[in-house]
C-alpha cells in the first residue's frame, strides 16, 4: 500500500502524525529577537502539520539579518522560544527550529556597534533585507551593506556558534530537533556556491573546499544533539539573494554523498527558485538524480520537498515516491488547519501579502479554521 500525504513517518528520531510540514516562514514579529506569546499562538494553531519549523532564528548577534527575526542566544529568547514548543507539544505537534546566518544579507544597522556584515569573501550582494526606520519607526526594504571576508581562523567560531545553538534549542527551548539553514543565498550556501565564493584558501575554489564549512557545521551539530534530531535544507538552483552557481548538479551530488553517513533526519530540498518557478531559465537540474546519489551513499533522511506545491501535485510527489514530505509555505500562513484543509478537500484561505513581514495578530493569529 503506497504512502500518502496522511500516512505517519519515521524521521530519524521524529516520529510524525503526518507527512505535511510547514516550511520555515520569516514574519518579522519578534522585537529585540524574543518570541512573544503571539509566536507560541502563531504555531500552537499549526500543529496539527506532521513537522513544523520555525522561521529563521539567528544563531548568534553577528548572524542577524533582518529586523525582528528571532534568535537563539540569549535567555529571554530561549525563555520565549520554550513558551511555543510546550503550545506546540500540548497539542501533540513536533516543532523544530531553523538555524541561521544570514552572512552577506544584512545591514550594517542590524548588527552590533554597526559592523559589516560577513561572508566568504567581500563581495556585496544584490538584494535588499528589512530594516526597522530609526525615525518612523515602520519597516522598509533597504540594500544589504557590504561585507568583510572571514579570516579562515574565524570559521571555527561560527561552527561552535552553530552548536552552542542547537544545543541551548532542544537542551533548554525544547525543541524536537534543528534544521541547518544552508539554502536561499546565506551563509552557508555563500560558501558553497562560486558567484559568491572567490577564497583562494582551503574553504574556496573546489567543489570540496566550497562545501567545507558547511559540511563542518553539519557534522558537529549532529555530533551535538544526534543526526536524529537534525535537518538541513538546501536550494540547488534559487536566484534567492544574488546567489548563483556555474555547475550546481556536482556541487549537490558532492554534498549529497557526505551528507548521507550523518544519520539526519531529513534533507529538505526547495525545487527551483524560492517562492518563484519551479524551472529556473538557465539552471538545470536533476532533483531524482541527487535523491538518487543520496540514497545509494547510504543516507536514509526523509526526503523533504518544497516549492509551489498543491493538495494534487503533493499528494503525487508522496504516492510516487518522488519525495517522503512536502513542505508548504504561503498556504499554511493563511491555512492554521492546513492539513484537515487537505484531507477534506475543503476550500483553502487566501493570504494577505500586506501582513507577511511585521505587525501583530493581524494576518498572522487571525486567520480563520474550518467552521
Amino acid at each position: 500500500m503506497s504512502s500518502t500525504l496522511f500516512s505517519a513517518l519515521q524521521a530519524g528520531d521524529l516520529h510524525l502524525h503526518n507527512r505535511v510540514a510547514m516550511a520555515p516562514l520569516t514574519r518579522n514579529r519578534s522585537p529585540n529577537a524574543i518570541p512573544r506569546d503571539i509566536t507560541a499562538t502563531y504555531y500552537a494553531q499549526r500543529a496539527s502539520a506532521g513537522l513544523l519549523i520555525t522561521e529563521g532564528t539567528a544563531i548568534d548577534p553577528f548572524a542577524q539579518g533582518y529586523a525582528d527575526v528571532p534568535g537563539l542566544y540569549d535567555t529571554e529568547q530561549l525563555d520565549g522560544w520554550k513558551k511555543v514548543t510546550d503550545a506546540v507539544h500540548e497539542r501533540g505537534g513536533k516543532i523544530v527550529t531553523q538555524l541561521w546566518h544570514v552572512g552577506r544579507v544584512s545591514h550594517v544597522n542590524l548588527l552590533p556597534e554597526g559592523l559589516p556584515p560577513v561572508a566568504p569573501s567581500a563581495v556585496a550582494a544584490n538584494t535588499r533585507t528589512y530594516v526597522i526606520n530609526q525615525t518612523t519607526g515602520k519597516g522598509e526594504f533597504l540594500p544589504t551593506s557590504t561585507p568583510r571576508a572571514l579570516a579562515a581562523e574565524e570559521l571555527p567560531v561560527i561552527v561552535h556558534s552553530y552548536v552552542q545553538a542547537a544545543r541551548s534549542a532542544v537542551e533548554t527551548a525544547g525543541f524536537d530537533g534543528v534544521e541547518i539553514h544552508a539554502a536561499n543565498g546565506y551563509l552557508l550556501e555563500q560558501f558553497l556556491k562560486d558567484g559568491s565564493n572567490q577564497r583562494t584558501d582551503d574553504y574556496g575554489g573546489s567543489i570540496p573546499n566550497r562545501a567545507r564549512l558547511l559540511l563542518e557545521v553539519a557534522r558537529a551539530v549532529a555530533d551535538a544533539i544526534g543526526g536524529g534530531k537534525v535537518g538541513i535544507r538546501l536550494s540547488p538552483v534559487t536566484p534567492a539573494n544574488d546567489i548563483v552557481d556555474s555547475d550546481p548538479q556536482p556541487v549537490y551530488d558532492y554534498l549529497a554523498k557526505k551528507l548521507a553517513p550523518l544519520g539526519l533526519a531529513y534533507i529538505h530540498v526547495i525545487e527551483g527558485a524560492t517562492g518563484g518557478p519551479r524551472e529556473v531559465e538557465g539552471r538545470p537540474f536533476d532533483y531524482a538524480q541527487f535523491k538518487d546519489t543520496y540514497r545509494q551513499a547510504g543516507g536514509s533522511g526523509a526526503w523533504m520537498v518544497n516549492n509551489g506545491y498543491d493538495a494534487e501535485t503533493a499528494a503525487k510527489a508522496i504516492s510516487s515516491g518522488h519525495a517522503d514530505m512536502v513542505a508548504f509555505g504561503k498556504l499554511y500562513i493563511a491555512n492554521p488547519d492546513l492539513v484537515e484543509r487537505l484531507r477534506e478537500k475543503a476550500p483553502l484561505n487566501p493570504w494577505d501579502q500586506h501582513t507577511f513581514y511585521g505587525g501583530g495578530e493581524h494576518g498572522y493569529t487571525d486567520y480563520p479554521k474550518l467552521a
